[in-house]
């Protein structure tokens, strides 16, 4: 009973998890609340601008547009921009797919960078693919319950055959926690970071 009492139930973790898995979503919009009495008003904060949460959403959708039409189902990419750095993971069947996928998101606007972390191998099946959502829901479960050391809406995480890669403005010492508690989750094989780091938290 006094070792749960430690952790957050599971249940619980990965439905906030979830939330937090809508926040780009939600945004901009209404605050999220959390229900039950005596409840107060949750705001999913994010550091990056509106119209750096706006243009991320625009250049994901025209990313994963521009490459659907010209490569269909012989890749799988997945495009994440965060504050208009754009990471890409997935499958690519040749160094030339590779290149040309990464041109094409290049050409998008208001691009500021590319990171191409696309693997030259299989399209991977849909079982892998549910265990690295697996495992993103598993690594934004334990940031929810970090003691404090950073806002888990803080730290965008991205998973791909197991390489977890973690994006966000955050501080050194942000960036330090997020990573360690990324590194010693259960499954993880690796840990990308792909932060953007920041004097202190705005107050």
């Amino acid at each position: 009973m006094t070792a749960l009492n430690k952790t957050v139930p599971p249940l619980r973790a990965l439905a906030l998890a979830a939330l937090l898995g809508l926040a780009p979503q939600l945004q901009g919009c209404l605050p999220l609340v959390a229900g039950g009495a005596g409840a107060t008003a949750l705001v999913l904060d994010d550091r990056r601008s509106v119209g750096a949460q706006t243009e991320d959403k625009e250049i994901d959708l025209r990313g994963e547009a521009r490459i659907n039409d010209r490569f269909g189902d012989k890749v799988h990419i997945n495009v994440t921009s965060f504050n208009r750095n754009l990471l890409l993971t997935g499958e690519a069947p040749d160094a030339t797919a590779k290149a040309q996928i990464e041109k094409i998101v290049r050409e998008i606007p208001n691009v500021r960078g590319v990171v191409n972390e696309i693997q030259i191998a299989g399209v991977s099946s849909y079982s892998a693919r549910g265990n690295d959502s697996y495992l993103t829901s598993k690594v934004k479960a334990r940031f929810i319950d970090n003691s404090g050391a950073f806002s888990a809406n803080q730290v965008k995480v991205v998973t791909e055959s197991g390489v977890v890669y973690l994006l966000g403005l955050v501080t050194r010492k942000e960036a330090e926690a997020a990573v360690e508690i990324a590194r010693t989750t259960g499954g993880v094989q690796k840990v990308v970071r792909m932060f953007e780091y920041i004097e202190a938290p705005p107050k």
